[in-house]
């Protein structure tokens, strides 16, 4: 039940800011929205205001807003054809960028309550190579063979591509005084360490930082993503569909709310992600055909696009399920 509960929130709430993002451009710029659909399938609630039917369906995996002349043909003056390429470029794309924004927020609510590693030192382990070779807690670290520190993430991955044969030379500022030292590494695990402990800054502009930061950390994986996909890198069982970020989010329900939140950033930031790509029938391929219109002067044939729309959800189709089953076997469903 927390499971059901926890991924209802998580997809309800994805798909109900990236859909407020396409009705509320297209609201501004003048289209004409007939409908505004959260899940998919059978009618569970509707209720007309205006000119727009707000319909809450039954599957809550998806949704929609159905725009006038968007995927038909309308002499209406306010359909989605008549206004400017920008206009509907500005439209289509705000669904993404509303999930990014919805990142943000979500991860600077985490940052906030869980605190941000910072730099400065809170504890050192006992019997580690940084207690050995003197480093303290309350030293801050700037630079590490050599290397700017910025953020603790900098020093993770920085002694994590050290040898752990060779001494680091590690520049700490403490007591307003540089002190520079030598640390043998270990490894623990698989990942070469010294032995510190991050202290936490939870502060208001340091949780909304974060956020920002976070959300672009998980951007940059999206593309090393693509990248390995094009290298051949990556198959199907790198992928996870419905019911494997089902069970995701079911682990992150049984750590806490904050844990289903940091999931629910992650999820946002791929569906927009994903959404931009210019695959046929996603949001990223309409952007192309209208920048392909912008530079003809003139839209491409609308059953063509709608074909080519067609086949590319198909194909999506088809993946999913694939990737589903395969999930179905990772998970030890059957």
């Amino acid at each position: 039940m927390l499971t059901a509960l926890a991924a209802i929130f998580v997809f309800l709430l994805v798909v109900l800011v990236h859909e407020a993002g396409h009705f509320t451009v297209a609201k501004m710029v003048g289209i004409r929205v007939n409908e505004f659909a959260i899940g998919m399938g059978p009618k569970l609630v509707q209720k007309i205001k205006g000119e727009t039917k707000y319909t809450l369906r039954a599957l809550p995996i998806g949704g929609y807003v159905k725009m006038e002349g968007e995927d038909e043909s309308s002499n209406d003056p306010r359909s989605f054809s008549n206004v400017s390429v920008w206009s509907r470029i500005a439209v289509i794309t705000a669904g993404a960028i509303m999930n990014f924004v919805l990142a943000i927020v979500v991860l600077s609510i985490v940052a906030f309550n869980v605190g941000v590693p910072s730099t400065t030192i809170g504890e050192i382990i006992d019997g580690s190579p940084a207690q050995e070779y003197g480093i303290a807690a309350g030293d801050r670290i700037v630079e590490i063979e050599g290397v700017p520190i910025n953020n603790w993430d900098d020093i993770v991955t920085t002694i994590n591509t050290q040898s752990p044969e060779e001494l680091l030379e590690v520049q700490v500022v403490r007591n307003d005084e540089m002190i520079s030292m030598e640390v043998m590494p270990t490894v623990d695990e698989g990942r070469v360490i010294i032995g510190i402990v991050p202290e936490y800054d939870s502060g208001f502009f340091t949780a909304i930082k974060s956020g920002f930061q976070e959300t672009w950390y998980f951007l940059k994986l999206m593309f090393q993503f693509l990248g390995m996909l094009f290298q051949g890198n990556v198959s199907t069982n790198d992928l996870a569909g419905p019911v494997g970020v089902i069970n995701e989010i079911g682990n992150a329900a049984s750590m806490g709310f904050v844990s289903v939140l940091y999931i629910l950033g992650f999820i946002s930031i791929n569906l927009g992600f994903f959404n931009l790509l210019p695959i046929p029938a996603l949001d990223g391929s309409k952007i192309v055909f209208l920048l392909i219109e912008l530079f003809r002067g003139k839209p491409i044939d609308a059953d063509k696009e709608g074909f080519i729309h067609f086949i590319g959800f198909i194909f999506l189709i088809s993946l999913m399920l694939i990737v589903t089953y395969k999930d179905l076997i990772r998970i030890n469903l059957f």
